[in-house]
């Protein structure tokens, strides 16, 4: 009886990430494993990682799975090109730590080290809480996976934000990339 020389679980994980090298991102939306599974993986809403119960506390190791990371209809998964491991996600698997402001662009960066610039195809939205009536603010990242925007980018998001006359009434928002996002209800800024 030979052993499987392919790893799983974690390592499986790691050593797929690591195979795709430094050129972009692996294609897991091309990648349809046969083997699935669980792994206890879970990020947290705040975007630390956990494998069980421990946070991961090596940012590289974080930045590596997230490369790997899909959403599916059933849920978020590592995925490689012979596992995919179910894991728990309780808000965005990603949030985004800053904004800059580059001629019509906003220019975002995660806690993973992704940069997306806000556009036609990465968009801005902001849900309300119905109860506390708090926002909660999230950008596309990529192939369905959004990033929490972080409270201060937020802030300095409402800084940058004009109003537009919307069929809701006025509301406020922001341009990047030719597309324009409200970031508040209609009304909300007006007393």
């Amino acid at each position: 009886m030979t052993a499987d020389p392919t790893p799983s679980g974690l390592a499986g994980v790691t050593a797929a990430a690591k195979s795709t090298g430094q050129r972009g991102l692996p294609p897991v939306h091309l990648w349809h494993p046969e083997h699935c599974g669980e792994i206890d993986i879970r990020i947290r809403k705040d975007g630390v990682w956990f494998h069980e119960g421990t946070p991961i506390g090596r940012e590289a190791l974080v930045r590596l799975f997230s490369t790997v990371l899909r959403l599916d209809p059933d849920g978020y998964h590592l995925v490689t090109p012979v596992e995919k491991l179910k894991i728990e996600v309780e808000d965005a698997p990603f949030i985004a730590t800053r904004v800059d402001q580059v001629g019509g662009i906003l220019r975002f960066e995660t806690n993973v080290g992704d940069v997306v610039e806000a556009g036609p195809d990465n968009a801005v939205r902001v849900e309300t809480d119905a109860a506390t009536g708090e926002p909660r603010p999230y950008l596309h990242v990529r192939r369905g996976l959004e990033a929490l925007i972080a409270r201060p980018v937020f802030y300095e998001l409402a800084e940058l934000a004009v109003e537009r006359d919307t069929p809701e009434g006025p509301r406020l928002g922001v341009a990047s990339n030719g597309a324009w996002f409200p970031i508040a209800p209609a009304g909300a800024h007006r007393p």
